[in-house]
């Protein structure tokens, strides 16, 4: 028997770097056959890596901010004709700046279509199939900054608790159906993320930032373990998520601007 049609299936979107490449590399490692997505055709050397570790890998580079770009990477799921076993919803971007007089409507808009829309749409497809075949796992790259007020990354920080509340919300519905869903809510991480988002002068940027290795496993463990959600991530990061729990929000505004405000990284 061809060994690819017993082997799950994982898609993995923004998995060229960062947080999606390693998430794509456990499920390499774990004997996922992958479909991973980007924009860009650097995810055609991310692929080479994970066949590398002995699975199939097919790649979509389109853009999910793009009704048209998530229809086509639903058509190439499709296409495979195998039931996708888990899926990591991570792509994403973020715009740092003050939204009054810094940041670009386009961008901000964009980042909304990204973070929140293309969530929206390719969950709606994907988690119809997995409710009907009775299985399934979906992981939501969510943040830390879900659970605070985010000056300076605004339009960010709340498109990240809106894919919290959806995860969650998503999440009861489905109790009852054997399909599970994960929210993972990293800390600042070692990626291009703030580069980006034009945050390089920010304390949050040149402070010491978590391993995106580290954020993945945590993140793969808790959604085979079927968890409800994950602060991944450093010590540092795990305090930080529980404390804000319990702080009043203006205060959580406070230290999140203390990290985020432009200039912040050359004190």
């Amino acid at each position: 028997m061809n060994k690819s049609l017993t082997r799950p299936l994982a898609v993995v979107t923004g998995a060229s770097n960062g947080i999606g490449y390693e998430l794509a590399k456990q499920f390499a490692e774990k004997g996922f056959d992958l479909v991973v997505t980007a924009t860009g055709q650097s995810i055609n050397q991310a692929a080479q890596a994970f066949e590398n570790l002995g699975v199939q890998v097919e790649t979509v580079q389109t853009d999910l901010a793009t009704y048209e770009g998530v229809e086509a990477l639903y058509n190439q799921i499709k296409a495979t004709g195998r039931p996708v076993d888990a899926i990591a919803i991570n792509a994403g971007v973020g715009v740092g700046g003050e939204f009054a007089s810094e940041t670009d409507l386009k961008d901000e808009l964009n980042l909304i279509d990204l973070n929140v829309v293309s969530s929206v749409h390719l969950a709606k497809r994907v988690v119809k199939d997995m409710v009907e075949r009775g299985q399934g796992k979906i992981l939501f790259t969510s943040s830390i900054a879900a659970l605070m007020p985010g000056p300076f990354e605004v339009v960010y920080a709340a498109s990240k608790a809106f894919i919290r509340s959806f995860s969650q919300g998503l999440r009861n519905e489905l109790k009852d159906t054997g399909v599970t869903v994960t929210a993972l809510m990293p800390g600042p991480t070692d990626t291009n993320f703030f580069h980006r988002a034009g945050m390089d002068d920010t304390k949050a940027a040149t402070d010491q930032k978590d391993d995106p290795a580290l954020v993945a496993k945590e993140g793969f463990e808790a959604l085979m373990a079927g968890k409800d959600e994950v602060i991944a991530g450093s010590l540092k990061t795990k305090l930080q998520g529980v404390v804000s729990r319990v702080l009043p929000e203006t205060v959580n505004a406070q230290q999140h601007r203390q990290l985020t405000e432009p200039g912040s990284g050359n004190n």
